[in-house]
Parts: structure tokens; sequence; C-alpha cells
């Protein structure tokens, strides 16, 4: 090894220390907003006692800024904890849809239709499948980082290509393309409703926000990043292990055999998955004929006053319906041809096992909830946003630079962050009311978070999944570490937030809906 090529691989490793060790200073997520809903307790209380004002520029009324530590805000607490939990608008949405992804996974459709695209796919094509399995992944939420690694390595070996290039690219795709999908995820509606609790309080607030309003946005960058991760896995990844020599065998080791579970299923289904697959698919689409047919037919009560489904209607108040009939029903379907739900009572202990499985954000949405009502309820989060579009039109930064410069926060604070819910949170609370003043809608803000919450996820070592697929990688390569992992996922991370704020550009500067009903601009603006 040349002297700069050791130069290098130091400053990498002195690099991913240090972030290894900032990151593990950071508390845990419940404990972070635990530590933020005591600092605007204490800086709400001070601005109270100051008699501090806001006011929203258009907009005659005068807020007064409310302080936690006064008689007021005491009891507004008392009497406000257990609805500012309950009435945390994600757990609305995420709460049904989780039941039903639980019966879709559960009973093995999921993993089935994984399994599906992966033992169709020709030799050839096997990265590009791997790139639409592992952005579809997402669908699955953390289980994608379990599941598809290890069964992609299982499909290319069996194909002849370099098994880690199917692991390491599965986890890549996995992650990098976490919050977009071609279909309506759990995720939609838990941003949606972090979004929306927050704008509950602003004036003129632009459309609301549902699970669909980043969906022609999920949709494209979904395709596009599918292509690219194909191409990175076939052209970058699978070359560069080729010439490094890295064994496409695995070597035993007992230690690692938990993580590599998910390695046991076969990549074919057998004939009974297969029936039962396709009897599920044959549901599904019955069922969306039926969906279909009920709202487009003339009178249809799922249309507003004026006949139409834009810019709110029955219609976008039933997406949450809607998805949970698409998974529950095929779900329920395919595990009963299979035999994974047997009967009646197997289908609430499959939903249960999906609530066990979310228990931690459960938990972690008691403070959530306390914290968005505390900021919205004493004014503070409508005063930053106010100061904050001020200073940007002073320095001149409230175009398109804004929105970058949001994006690559978004992405830095994602390497300490891993909870998605929790950076939003955090992040909703001040840039959305900040970014509604300088007439962009919510939605669209939501969408620019989302290409820096997903890109850097799988480069920092605070994602639990990294070490899950290390262990995965040393069945290859007993040497390698945490900074091989980084350095094999930095290709697909560059490119990955390239295209995608290249894709968020052409909706802003093209005024593309980034859903139904949800542009770029607010409607004062335009």
């Amino acid at each position: 090894m040349t002297s700069s090529a050791v130069s290098r691989r130091s400053f990498t490793d002195r690099f991913l220390n240090g972030v290894e060790r900032v990151g593990n200073k950071l508390p845990e997520p419940f404990m972070l907003f635990l530590i933020l809903f005591g600092i605007t307790a204490v800086v709400s209380t001070a601005m109270a006692w100051g008699n501090v004002t806001v006011q929203v520029p258009g907009s005659d009324e005068i807020t007064r800024i409310r302080g936690l530590f006064t008689a007021e805000g005491l009891t507004w607490l008392t009497q406000n904890l257990g609805p500012n939990y309950l009435g945390f608008p994600p757990l609305v949405t995420v709460l049904p849809i989780l039941l039903a992804v639980g019966v879709a996974e559960k009973s093995g459709l999921l993993a089935a239709m994984i399994r599906k695209a992966f033992g169709s796919a020709p030799r050839w094509a096997l990265p590009y499948a791997v790139g639409v399995v592992g952005v579809l992944g997402s669908i699955m939420s953390d289980a994608a980082f379990v599941v598809i690694p290890p069964l992609a390595a299982l499909v290319f070996k069996a194909a002849g290509r370099h098994p880690v290039a199917g692991l390491l690219g599965g986890f890549a795709a996995a992650g990098a393309g976490y919050s977009t999908n071609l279909l309506v995820t759990s995720l939609d509606a838990l941003f949606a409703g972090i979004t929306t609790a927050v704008t509950e309080t602003l004036p003129n607030a632009g459309s609301p926000v549902t699970p669909v309003s980043n969906y022609f946005f999920n949709v494209v960058s979904s395709l596009v990043l599918m292509v690219i991760s194909g191409f990175i896995i076939d052209k970058v990844l699978e070359p560069r292990l080729n010439r490094q020599g890295i064994s496409r065998d695995e070597v035993a080791n007992d230690d690692d055999a938990p993580a590599t579970a998910a390695a046991d299923l076969k990549a074919e289904l057998d004939p009974r998955e297969t029936k039962a697959l396709r009897w599920a698919m044959i549901t599904g689409v019955v069922l969306a004929a039926a969906i279909a047919v009920s709202v487009t037919i003339p009178g249809s009560p799922w249309r507003n006053e004026e006949g139409a489904f834009l810019p709110d209607s029955p219609l976008l108040g039933s997406i949450v319906f809607i998805v949970f009939t698409m998974f529950v029903v095929p779900g329920l379907v395919y595990g009963k041809l299979v035999g994974t739900i047997a009967s009646g009572k197997d289908v609430p202990r499959v939903m249960g096992q999906a609530i066990r499985d979310m228990a931690g954000f459960l938990v972690l949405a008691f403070i959530l909830g306390q914290f968005i009502a505390l900021f919205n309820w004493s004014g503070i989060g409508q005063w930053i946003a106010v100061a904050g579009a001020g200073g940007l039109e002073a320095i001149g930064l409230t175009g398109y630079p804004a929105i970058l410069g949001f994006i690559l926060l978004a992405s830095l604070l994602n390497l300490f962050i891993i909870s998605g819910s929790a950076m939003w949170t955090l992040m909703a609370a001040v840039f959305v009311p900040l970014f509604v003043l300088l007439g962009y809608e919510p939605a669209f803000i939501q969408g620019a978070f989302r290409v820096g919450d997903s890109a850097t996820q799988v480069i920092t070592p605070l994602n639990p999944y990294m070490i899950v697929l290390l262990a995965m990688l040393r069945k290859y390569e007993p040497a390698a570490g945490l900074g091989t992992l980084i350095a094999r996922m930095l290709p697909f991370v560059v490119p990955f937030w390239l295209a995608w704020v290249a894709i968020l550009s052409v909706f802003f500067f093209f005024e593309i809906p980034m859903g139904p009903g949800n542009g770029i601009y607010l409607p004062a603006s335009e």
C-alpha cells in the first residue's frame, strides 16, 4: 500500500471516528425531545415575562408569547397531557396503516412479493431488480434492512454473480431510497401527520397535507433511484469487489448466525406460495377496480361539492382506509392459502405483532406530541418563523438556494438523528412555518426534507442496521469494519443525493404539483 493510500485511509478513519464520537454523545430521541421540551418551556416563560409578541405578515392579529412556567401554562399542561399525546396527528394515520401492513408482512405476502421479483429476474437484470425491490422495500419499514440484503446475496450467488454486491446493493437501495416509494406507506402518513400538527396554528398554510401529498414526487423519485441503484451495483460496486478479490463464499462463524437468519428464506417460491401470491394479486386488482369505479361514477359521494376530487374531497380523506384495505385483504388471502393465517383469531395476533414492533415509536410519540403542542401553544414557532423569514429576506436568501440549504442541513443532521419522525418533528416545527411565510406549500417543504432524510443514513455509524449488515458482510469478509461499509456505500449516497435534488429542482422550476392538490407555492404567492 502506497503512502498516499495509507494517508487517505488514516484521514477516513479519523473522520469516521469523529462522527461516531459526536453522534454517540447525542441523547436517545426520547431524551433529546424531553430536553428540547424543557428548553422550550424555559425560553417561552422568559419571553412571556418579557411581553414578547409576534405578528405574522399579512395578518392584523398580534400573538403574545405564552410561557409554560406561568399559571396559564401550568394549567394548560396539566389539562392537556393526554390530549397532547392522543391528539398527535401521526397516530391517527400511522396506527391503522401499521395494522394493515402488519397483516401483509406477518402473513408472508410482502416477503413473497420480494422473492418473486428476485427469482423472475434474468442474470443481467439482477442489479436493477435489487434496485426496484430495495426502493420499494420501505413498505416493510425497518424489516427491509434485514430481509432484502441476504435475499439479494442469495440470488446473486445462485446466478453466478458476486453475492456481496447483492448484499450491499440491497441495503443501499433500501436505505438511500427509504423515504420514497411507488406505493403509499406508513411513512407518508407519519410525515403528513407531523406536518399537519405544525400547520394547524398557521394562517393561510395552503392545502391540507395528506399521505398522498408527495405522491407524484415519490413516484418519479422511486423510478429514478431504482435505475441509479441498479446501475451503481452493476457498474461500480460489483466490478470493484471483483478487483479487490473479495470472497464469494461464506466463512462459517456461529457468532453471526442470528444476524443472517433471514438468509434461510429461499429465493424461489414453492407452488403453494406461487398460487397464494397469484390470488392475492388478483384480489388486489379487483379491490383497486372496485374503488376506482366507486369514486369515478357520476354523483359519487367521494367527490367534493363541486363534483371534483381536488383540492379537497372525501376521497382524499379516505386515503388511510384505501391503504388499509389494499394491504389487509390481499394479506388475508395470501395468509389463508399458505397457512400463516389459519383462522380469524390469527388476524388480531399478527396486528398485535405489528404494534409491538412499533412500541418504540408509540413511546417516542408521547414526548413528540408534548413538544409539538407546547411549541404551537406558546407561539415560539410563529416567532422563530417570522424572525427567520425576515433574516433570510434581509440577506436575499429566499429562493431555491434556501431550499438547498435546508436539504443539506437535513442530510447532515441525518448522520446523527436516525429516526426520521424525530428529525422531521424537530425540523418541521421551525422550517415549515418559516417557509410558509416565504410562500411555499408545507407539502413541498416536506418533500424537500425527504431528500435529506434518506441519502446519508447508509453511511452513518449510528444506524443500528449498519451493525446488522456488518455481521452479514463478515460472513464473506471477516476483516471488514464500519469503514469498509461506509466506503462502499458512498458511491450510492452522492448520486442518490444529486439525482434526488435534480428531481426536486424540476418540480420546483416547472411548478409541478408534488401530489394531488399540493403544489410548490401557496396560492397567495402566485
